[in-house]
């Protein structure tokens, strides 16, 4: 059974949760080992703030790229059938014929590092015409009184009924902007992201 994607429990922590939503989007329930679970919360939220409080400047770059390496290595180890790729930079590009858009394309998610105003880590499941769909940990209700009016701006829809896909539709325009407003990527050297698949498990025992 597949679970409903999961939301953030901290203002933190949008890194390792989208990781874990990016198994959950991918595999079932039954399919998933506690121990993949386990260290990917372990091994994220590694930054410090600059009052020197560890977890509360999230999760780095570094650590991203580092659970890319370690995930392969426990599909390799444990027969898990996945497989993941960390890019950054002007890899990280959302247009037709890139390498982001056509792995989407092709049945992979991807973790996305963006912005919403401050650095934040979401899950990207689909891509349509001109759009993106993905899921962000950061739960907001539509209709609450302290709802951010930054939401309501072009570019940017909510999705209500698609809980283990997607909760938002974002235009590819707003996302390839080199600024920082809300889901946009930002300059090339903030850009970076996780690309993970679903391998079959004869291509995993052939690397043994």
């Amino acid at each position: 059974m597949k679970n409903y994607l999961n939301y953030q429990s901290t203002e933190f922590d949008c890194g390792p949760v989208s990781l874990l939503n990016g198994v959950r989007y991918l595999f079932d329930r039954e399919e998933i080992p506690p121990d993949l679970v386990k260290f990917i919360m372990l091994y994220c939220m590694d930054a410090y703030n600059s009052k020197g409080e560890l977890c509360k400047s999230g999760t780095s770059w570094a650590a991203m790229r580092f659970m890319a390496k370690w995930m392969n290595d426990f599909s390799q180890n444990k027969n898990f059938p996945i497989n993941c790729t960390f890019l950054g930079l002007e890899d990280i590009v959302f247009e037709k014929g890139h390498r982001v858009y056509e792995f989407i394309k092709q049945g992979g998610v991807v973790v996305l590092h963006l912005f919403l105003e401050v650095p934040h880590y979401v899950l990207v499941t689909d891509v349509e015409e001109d759009h993106v769909l993905l899921f962000d940990p950061y739960y907001e209700e539509y209709d609450a009184p302290d709802f951010d009016q930054e939401y309501l701006v072009d570019g940017i829809s909510f999705i209500f009924d698609q809980p283990k896909k997607a909760n938002r539709r974002v235009s590819l325009e707003r996302l390839n902007r080199f600024t920082t407003g809300y889901y946009e990527m930002g300059p090339y050297e903030c850009r970076e992201a996780v690309l993970i698949e679903r391998t079959s498990q004869e291509a995993i025992s052939q690397k043994d």
